[in-house]
């Protein structure tokens, strides 16, 4: 949670990180919060969300039949009605309940604009961020791409609609690129902070507008979650370590052991590990096999966070609340800390209105689901600057690495 950033920081950042040669036409009447600029940068021309392509992809995201016995369907994990989150802390597939994943199911919601998806970042479009979880065994457990287009095939829907929207039959680049299709609709703007930022000064209450200060001061939220209006997504697009996984992980064996598996390249290999092992705490080192990465997730956006709980890769935060208090305390100390994250000293009061600042950021289509979330988790237990004890008897409680020698780069 840093220093402010310039406006020209931040479109030099996203120009770097979502450039293409060409983009798509840019949609009329974009709501609020919702970057022109950006939108340019993360649709390339021959990838626009046409209407007939949405309905086609809208379809695949909510029929179950995509998965390997009927019962999972992209909507299964990221419900359009609940934020496109299923609110468990870990996602379950095919393989439930005796075999759940490791990672949290992020939202849909403006990951359009993410400049690579997952928690980890292995997929680097939304076509190949679909193509994965079909094809991985214990989320919708299909065997190969062959046998989904197969199945697609041998339903006569499917079939006609593929002929109309690509002119062609089906393939699984179609099949990803109409799931994408849809995905590049859900867009999201248009909340309370959005009308307080045009200028309405009554769009959130006293407690949002304090919490907004401390959001770029003494939380020094905005080092990882920077806002622009050109840049509104409150996410820097990086990785961090910020001491969620090393709660209950040794991250030096892990990487030892990740070391000598990984294979560069294999996304299928890298989704597997991810999603279904215990190296899925290593987070974006699994991708780089760089000791920079190790522990370090993706940075999420902030927009709609009141409605897609729980927190963090893991689903290990209930509450937007538990959030403030980790940040509060600084993380868990472990060898590759992020080194922006700091006790804050932040109060239970002010906890209390940074937590309104962040419900101020959701959209108003989901304004009243919204208010039901912020009551339903709730505030529990007593929070504010208690620093926790690191246990000298768990490896990850140490602040420095000792490699002897051995380099996991």
């Amino acid at each position: 949670m840093p220093r402010v950033r310039t406006r020209t920081i931040l479109v030099t950042a996203a120009v770097a990180a979502l450039s293409t040669t060409a983009s798509a036409p840019v949609p009329k009447n974009l709501p609020r919060g919702v970057s022109q600029v950006l939108y340019e940068l993360a649709v390339p021309a021959g990838s626009e969300p046409t209407p007939e392509k949405v309905a086609l992809g809208e379809k695949l995201f909510n029929d179950k039949r995509i998965s390997v016995n009927d019962k999972v369907s992209c909507a299964t994990c990221h419900d359009p009605a609940k934020g496109f989150v299923d609110h468990k802390p870990l996602a379950e597939g095919v393989a439930a309940p005796a075999k759940r994943t490791q990672r949290n199911s992020p939202t849909v919601l403006n990951a359009m604009f993410n400049a690579v998806q997952f928690w980890d970042g292995r997929a680097p479009s939304l076509e190949e961020q679909a193509k994965l979880p079909i094809l991985n065994p214990i989320e919708m457990g299909q065997k190969s791409s062959d046998d989904v287009v197969n199945k697609l095939r041998g339903i006569a829907e499917y079939r006609t609609a593929f002929q109309q929207v690509f002119g062609h039959e089906l393939t699984y680049d179609d099949v990803a690129g109409a799931i994408a299709a849809f995905e590049r609709t859900q867009y999201a703007g248009d909340a309370p902070f959005d009308r307080f930022v045009a200028g309405d000064e009554k769009a959130i209450d006293d407690s949002a507008r304090r919490g907004w200060g401390l959001f770029n001061g003494k939380g020094r939220c905005n080092n990882c979650h920077a806002f622009s209006t050109v840049s509104p997504l409150f996410s820097d697009q990086k990785f961090h370590n910020i001491g969620i996984a090393a709660h209950k992980t040794d991250f030096i064996g892990l990487a030892r052991k990740a070391t000598a598996i990984v294979r560069g390249g294999d996304l299928k290999q890298i989704d597997e590990l991810a999603i279904q092992t215990d190296l899925s705490e290593l987070g974006r080192f699994l991708v780089t096999k760089s000791s920079n990465d190790i522990g370090a997730f993706k940075t999420p956006g902030l927009r709609n966070i009141a409605i897609t709980s729980p927190y963090m890769h893991d689903g290990s935060f209930a509450t937007l609340w538990d959030v403030m208090d980790h940040y509060n305390k600084g993380g868990v100390p472990n060898p590759n800390l992020d080194g922006g994250m700091q006790r804050l000293g932040l109060t239970e009061a002010e906890i209390d209105d940074m937590v309104s600042f962040m419900a101020s950021l959701t959209s108003a289509k989901f304004a009243a689901f919204g208010k039901q979330e912020m009551v339903a988790t709730g505030k529990k237990g007593d929070l504010g600057d208690l620093a926790p004890t690191p246990d000298a008897a768990k490896p990850a409680a140490f602040g420095v690495l000792v490699r002897k020698g051995t380099s996991y780069d």
